[in-house]
């Protein structure tokens, strides 16, 4: 499954606040219907985005102010390398309270453990701390990434068959806020995104992550040491929030993964793509946790057959 490029100008409600944007809602907002919905409307998204980047922005500030006091690591996931600290599971309870007084009626979906069944349609995907590694070792790139999503079987539908409606990722350290709706356009900051330039794969600064477990790692080194002889350079920045971000803001010219969680790229993905990039899975699969490949939509293909011709020798 293929996302083609997504749109460049900027809605008119850029600036409005949740409260100000009127659209299809009840008593507690917008809601989707069961199955295929009409697409929601721009002023609608304009609030949902609005709380979206507000919520990243403010709890952005609590885990940088945390980070400045120190980091205790809280837990281990997937292996001793997937830590968890104190700072993600607090920032994800601010992130949940403040969805639940803002969108008492809609779904949430949290790395660290949120769950909550909405009646909206409307899940709202988030993570606390994308880069949770890098905030320990107190590396500047780290984020907290806010979508809205709905499972309606549209154009843009992930791995995970949700897609995301409204995007917001904020990298604390440098005061970066990309934020995205379906149609809007993404921005940094309030100015519209270009997107990538098409790049033949020769010349690509490629950007990648690895997972935690030796057996996946393993897996990756060997698709990239098939690819940095064909490729300019490869990135492994540590957060793929900020990889898509940067996508988005012609900082990488393509980004590919495996193994990410819908928390991972709910956000980014909606960004690079509302920005001009194109997103790609294996083969005809929808890009989401077997495979994630982003690069403008004349570059992408070149890059996932790569991919494939790597993982055939595996």
């Amino acid at each position: 499954m293929r996302w083609g490029t997504g749109h460049r100008s900027t809605a008119a409600c850029a600036g409005a606040r949740a409260s100000s944007c009127a659209g299809p809602t009840t008593a507690a907002g917008l809601r989707w219907g069961h199955g295929r919905s009409p697409a929601p409307l721009p002023d609608a998204l304009a609030s949902l985005a609005d709380i979206a980047a507000t919520l990243a922005r403010s709890v952005g500030d609590t885990i940088r102010s945390l980070r400045e006091t120190g980091v205790d690591v809280a837990a281990t996931k997937t292996s001793i390398n997937d830590v968890v600290t104190a700072a993600d599971r607090r920032a994800e309870k601010l992130l949940t309270a403040g969805l639940r007084e803002l969108r008492p009626d809609d779904g949430i979906l949290g790395e660290e453990g949120a769950s909550i069944e909405g009646s909206t349609g409307i899940t709202w995907v988030v993570d606390p701390i994308d880069g949770t590694v890098n905030y320990l070792y107190n590396l500047p790139v780290y984020a907290v990434s806010v979508a809205a999503t709905v499972s309606d079987g549209a154009a843009g539908t992930m791995a995970d068959g949700r897609r995301a409606v409204v995007g917001a990722v904020y990298l604390p350290v440098t005061d970066e806020l990309f934020t995205a709706w379906q149609g809007g356009g993404a921005q940094l900051n309030g100015v519209p995104l270009d997107g990538p330039a098409e790049t033949p794969l020769g010349s690509a600064l490629v950007a990648t992550g690895f997972g935690y477990t030796v057996e996946r790692r393993t897996e990756q080194a060997a698709v990239v040491q098939r690819l940095i002889p064909r490729v300019r350079d490869i990135r492994r920045i540590g957060s793929a929030a900020a990889d898509l971000c940067f996508l988005a803001a012609g900082r990488i010219d393509a980004y590919y993964e495996r193994g990410l969680q819908p928390w991972d790229y709910a956000a980014g993905a909606l960004i690079a793509h509302e920005a001009g990039a194109a997103l790609l899975g294996r083969g005809h699969d929808a890009p989401g946790e077997p495979m994630l490949i982003a690069a403008a939509p004349g570059s992408v293909g070149e890059l996932q057959a790569e991919i494939e011709a790597a993982y055939a020798t595996l």
